[in-house]
């Protein structure tokens, strides 16, 4: 089955009019693990050692998850990987490449995520990131997501964020 490009529904701009989100195919696997990798790799040396999402299969992820990709013209600038379960849309992993970050990516992955969500009947969001990582934090906690839990994991903390929906409509 061939994914259809999604339109953006957070897309503005003619720079947009480029900028499509579709699902992963195998096809994408290596441009996602290059992308993450890129994204993630500058964090070595923070966390003193790989973050998680660098030591994922791609492959499987694509194969077990909804992974969806943002393409601009001929490259992958994010990707997205979820997992519904069954009270809570779980973002496995968001990443945006590098020399795209700072432009509002994150942001249309995490709201394309909510629209997952919704569409699947669901009513919170759910994520963990690093505690070092406190740009990401600090976004997170702009778009409605608080902080549940902390667990030591690696030599830092793990913290564990939910959002709950608004109903749409």
């Amino acid at each position: 089955m061939t994914s259809q490009p999604h339109p953006d529904p957070s897309s503005r701009g003619a720079a947009d009019a480029l900028t499509s989100l579709r699902r992963a195919t195998p096809d994408d696997v290596v441009a996602i693990t290059a992308l993450v990798h890129d994204a993630y790799v500058g964090s070595v040396a923070l966390l003193g050692r790989q973050p998680m999402p660098m030591t994922v299969d791609y492959a499987e992820a694509v194969a077990l998850h909804e992974v969806w990709v943002l393409d601009e013209g001929d490259r992958l600038s994010g990707v997205l990987e979820l997992i519904a379960k069954p009270d809570v849309m779980w973002i496995e992993n968001v990443a945006v490449a590098p020399d795209r970050q700072g432009r509002g990516l994150g942001r249309r992955l995490l709201a394309h995520a909510e629209a997952q969500a919704r569409e699947r009947g669901l009513t919170a969001m759910g994520l963990l990131t690093n505690e070092r990582y406190v740009e990401n934090i600090a976004m997170y906690e702009r778009h409605g997501y608080r902080e549940t839990a902390r667990a030591p994991r690696g030599g830092s903390d793990v913290v564990t964020f939910r959002k709950v929906l608004e109903a749409s409509g």
